[in-house]
């Protein structure tokens, strides 16, 4: 909001501020200053406003500008390109990302911004440009080294190239970003939740420049198209059955010293429904091992492997909390008889790793997602016949908590007490586990028919 009701204050000093010299003004209700190094900067500055108030111009209520320098800050921000945008879009949520979460962004924007540029005549290849954006231009550690000449020269092309941020106003322009974000490098289609993570990071893009005055509306709304829906139900054709599952932790078991330690990885995703980035952060602080009878695991946190160059300290895993929980919250999770007994002889075994962890990688430290994953194809061969290896069937560790989890369901607990033992919502519950679900209402059902026909005495 734009008006006359303006007034300027003498300039005051702060001894031992960087910036003593402090300009104040007030503009209607909002009270406006900046600090400057020597009182001349600062008392040129007050010469400015005093002359924007006799030429008889109006000032802006939100930044205390002069309507004139407003406009041509607009018309500067207007031209902003949607690259150096996207540069401050990533850095402005660095902080409070996740490594995880910091990837997915950076290579959501490193989709789009290749699609908003003005032509692609000089473009380097895309496989480059793509590594240079994620990994460089939208990638804020302090563990960074200097980046190899080819990503800087890709970045001096995406630099010169890109877009201005107000071109997405016009639909044919961000349907090419749309389009992008539904291609993998190889031009094939991308999977479907892939294309909505990416379309999530380019609503947030948009959000900010909104934010940012860039633009004056979210063009998406204007557009006609949405993300695909996604059809999170498990495919139980593919998840092992209990007894399955057994067979192919025996195999890994048959493979040696290292299928034996890692036999009693996957046995805590079988037999607790653990993500593998919680097993990888479990210790034998966070279990209960009694000799006879249940156990009791609480899983306090999670350290998933996402790359060195994405977390704070550098290090290929980040330690957090659970998965949708505050960062300190913890689960507990009983665990039967016989898990019991195989933690207890892999702890007389292995013993510990580091910082007392149950799991370690076969050169030391933490358990990789790369070293699971080719122990348990190696069981598959030896557990699954030729055409349930071909297929999508245990294809991956992970299945083995949808074994854990439909296991409990098909016992009867309550959903309530499923949910909160596998550490997500009833929500999420019934959205991945509906077959299992409906199985049990049909059951429901037919222990409330027989209730009420004992009670009806068969009328």
């Amino acid at each position: 909001m734009l008006t006359y009701d303006v007034k300027l204050y003498t300039i005051r000093q702060r001894p031992n501020r960087k910036k003593p010299f402090e300009l104040r003004w007030k503009v209607g209700p909002k009270p406006h200053s900046k600090s400057y190094v020597t009182k001349t900067l600062a008392t040129g500055r007050l010469a400015e406003l005093r002359t924007a108030m006799k030429d008889g111009e109006q000032f802006d209520v939100e930044t205390g500008l002069p309507a004139s320098e407003l406009r041509e800050l607009t018309r500067q921000q207007k031209q902003e390109s949607w690259f150096d945008h996207a540069k401050k879009y990533a850095k402005v949520t660095w902080s409070g990302s996740s490594a995880k979460e910091r990837a997915a962004r950076a290579d959501g924007l490193a989709t789009i911004t290749p699609a908003l540029v003005t032509d692609h005549r000089g473009a380097p290849p895309a496989a480059v440009l793509r590594t240079a954006l994620s990994c460089w231009a939208f990638n804020f550690s302090d563990h960074q080294g200097e980046i190899p000449e080819r990503f800087a020269d890709a970045l001096g092309w995406i630099a010169r190239k890109s877009a201005p941020v107000s071109q997405l106003e016009d639909s044919d322009t961000l349907r090419e970003a749309l389009t992008a974000i539904t291609l993998k490098l190889d031009g094939k289609r991308a999977a479907d939740n892939t294309i909505r993570r990416k379309y999530s990071t380019l609503s947030g893009a948009i959000g900010y420049a909104i934010e940012r005055k860039l633009l004056t509306a979210n063009p998406l709304k204007s557009v006609k198209w949405e993300p695909p829906e996604t059809d999170d139900e498990i495919d139980f054709r593919y998840v092992p059955a209990p007894r399955q599952a057994r067979e192919l932790i025996e195999a890994v078991r048959a493979l040696g010293l290292r299928g034996r330690h890692l036999a009693t990885y996957y046995g805590c995703i079988n037999w607790a429904a653990m993500r593998p980035a919680e097993v990888a952060h479990l210790r034998l602080a966070d279990c209960t091992l009694p000799k006879t009878g249940w156990g009791l695991i609480v899983a306090p946190g999670s350290s998933p492997r996402v790359g060195s160059r994405w977390t704070d300290d550098g290090q290929s895993h980040e330690e957090r909390g659970l998965k949708h929980r505050p960062r300190k919250a913890t689960r507990e999770i009983p665990i039967p008889p016989v898990f019991v007994g195989l933690l207890r002889e892999h702890v007389d075994e292995f013993g510990l790793g580091l910082d007392g962890r149950l799991f370690q990688a076969a050169e030391g430290g933490l358990v990789s997602t790369k070293e699971t994953s080719e122990v348990w194809k190696k069981a598959r061969a030896l557990a699954l016949s030729p055409a349930q290896v071909d297929t999508p069937f245990a294809e991956v560790p992970y299945s083995l908590r949808a074994t854990c989890v439909s296991g409990w369901l098909a016992a009867g607990v309550d959903p309530a007490e499923v949910a909160h033992r596998a550490g997500h919502s009833i929500t999420v519950l019934f959205k991945f586990y509906a077959k299992v679900l409906d199985g049990r209402k049909d059951r429901s059902n037919s222990l409330i028919e027989r209730f009420l026909d004992q009670e009806y005495g068969g009328e």
